[in-house]
C-alpha cells in the first residue's frame, strides 16, 4: 500500500505536468509570429502585422487632424513610427474619417478607417440587431449587404480621396502591397474598399485586416468576397458583441448575415493562476462554432480594446475636428464642410511645437 509520502509526490508530479504542458501551450500560442499552413487558399495569420496594424486602427479614431497628418499624435507611434500620411479625408456630413499612407517598413500602402463615433455606443450596438439586407450588391448575382455598411465606403466623400491616394502612391512607389485596416465600422468600410481596389481597380495585392468587425453581407457575398480578397484576417476579441452582429441564424444560413474567413479569435486560457492568451486561427467558413460564436457576445468593453491596444474616440464629442490653422496649405473643403488633406509623400509637414491646434467644427 502506497504510503502518504508516496502519494504526495506523485500528485506534485502530475501538478507539474500540467504546469509543463500549460507552459508549452503558452509558447506555441503566443509567439511573436504566429502563423499557420496556407491551405484552401486561405490567409495566413502573422501575429506582428496584425499587431502593428490595430495600431493604425487605432490612431485614426483620432480627431487632432494636424497632429494625425503629421504623425505626431499619441497614437502615431511604437510600431508605427515613420509612417507617412498622404492623404486624411474626414466626411463631416457622415462623422466617417480615414487615411492612406505609405510604411516603409512595411513596404506597403496602409488604409485605414475610423469606427462608429456615435456618442453613443450602446445605442449603434442596438441598432446592429436589426439591420436588414437590404441592398443588392452591384455585379453579384445573389449577394446581397446593408445599405448603411455599403453607403458608409461607396457613397461618401470617403473612396473618391482613398482611390485617387492609392493611385498616386502607386505611381511613387510602384506596385508595393496593399493594407487596409479598420475597427468595428471601420472594418466593414475595409472590407469594402478592399473589394472595390480589387474588383474595380485593378489592384493584385491587397490584404486586409480587421478588428472587431460586424456581418456585412449574406452567404453569396461572402462566397465573392472569398474568391476576390483571399488574404483577409478577421480579428475577433474575447466575448466581442459587435463580432456577433448582425446576428448569424444557422438554420437560415443562406438568408442570414454570415462573415467571412479567416477569423482569428482572441482569447484567454489557462489551469488555475496560470492564465495566458491564445490567438486561435479558425476555419475557412467564416462562422467557425468552435472560434467567438462559441461564447456569447455581450461585451462592449472587449470591443473596445485589442492587443492590449485602444480602440474608439478618446473624449465624449467623437465626430469633433480640430486642426491647425497652417494645415489650410495642405487643404481643400467642399460646400458640405468635408475635409481633405492631401500631400506629396516625404514633403515637409508643419512643426507641431509651436502652437496647439484649435477646434473648427463639431458635430
Amino acid at each position: 500500500m502506497p504510503t502518504l509520502e508516496a502519494t504526495g509526490q506523485c500528485m506534485d508530479q502530475r501538478r507539474w505536468l500540467k504546469v509543463g504542458i500549460l507552459v508549452a501551450l503558452f509558447a506555441l500560442c503566443c509567439g511573436r509570429d504566429l502563423k499557420v499552413k496556407h491551405k484552401d487558399g486561405l490567409a495566413i495569420y502573422n501575429h506582428t502585422l496584425s499587431t502593428t496594424l490595430v495600431e493604425y486602427a487605432s490612431a485614426v479614431y483620432m480627431s487632432d487632424l494636424t497632429e494625425l497628418f503629421s504623425w505626431t499624435c499619441q497614437r502615431c507611434d511604437d510600431l508605427t513610427k515613420g509612417f507617412e500620411v498622404i492623404e486624411l479625408v474626414v466626411d463631416v456630413q457622415h462623422c466617417l474619417q480615414g487615411f492612406v499612407g505609405v510604411a516603409k517598413d512595411l513596404n506597403a500602402i496602409v488604409i485605414a478607417f475610423r469606427g462608429t463615433q456615435e456618442r453613443s455606443i450602446q445605442n449603434w450596438v442596438e441598432d446592429l440587431y436589426w439591420k436588414q439586407l437590404d441592398l443588392n450588391y452591384p455585379g453579384m448575382p445573389d449577394a446581397m449587404v446593408h445599405h448603411g455598411f455599403y453607403f458608409a465606403y461607396h457613397n461618401t466623400t470617403i473612396r473618391p480621396c482613398v482611390v485617387n491616394a492609392v493611385k498616386r502612391a502607386k505611381q511613387l512607389y510602384g506596385d508595393i502591397d496593399i493594407m487596409v485596416t479598420g475597427h468595428s465600422m471601420g472594418g466593414a468600410m475595409a472590407a469594402f474598399c478592399g473589394l472595390d481596389l480589387t474588383v474595380n481597380h485593378e489592384a493584385g495585392n491587397v490584404k486586409v485586416v480587421t478588428f472587431g468587425q460586424p456581418r456585412i453581407g449574406n452567404a453569396a457575398f461572402v462566397s465573392y468576397y472569398s474568391k476576390l480578397v483571399p488574404d483577409t484576417i478577421r480579428v475577433t476579441n474575447e466575448h466581442d458583441i459587435v463580432a456577433h452582429l448582425p446576428p448569424f441564424y444557422s438554420h437560415f444560413a443562406q438568408k442570414t448575415y454570415h462573415h467571412f474567413p479567416r477569423e482569428v479569435w482572441i482569447y484567454q486560457a489557462g489551469y488555475g493562476s496560470l492564465i495566458y492568451t491564445v490567438e486561435k486561427v479558425c476555419d475557412g467558413s467564416g462562422e467557425d462554432p468552435d472560434c467567438s460564436r462559441s461564447v456569447v457576445g455581450n461585451s462592449i468593453s472587449d470591443h473596445l480594446e485589442y492587443y492590449g491596444v485602444k480602440l474608439g474616440a478618446l473624449g465624449s464629442d467623437a465626430c469633433r475636428i480640430v486642426m491647425d490653422s497652417r494645415l489650410a496649405a495642405y487643404s481643400t473643403q467642399d460646400q458640405a464642410g468635408n475635409l481633405i488633406l492631401s500631400r506629396n509623400p516625404s514633403s515637409s509637414v508643419v512643426n507641431m511645437k509651436s502652437e496647439p491646434s484649435a477646434p473648427i467644427n463639431s458635430l
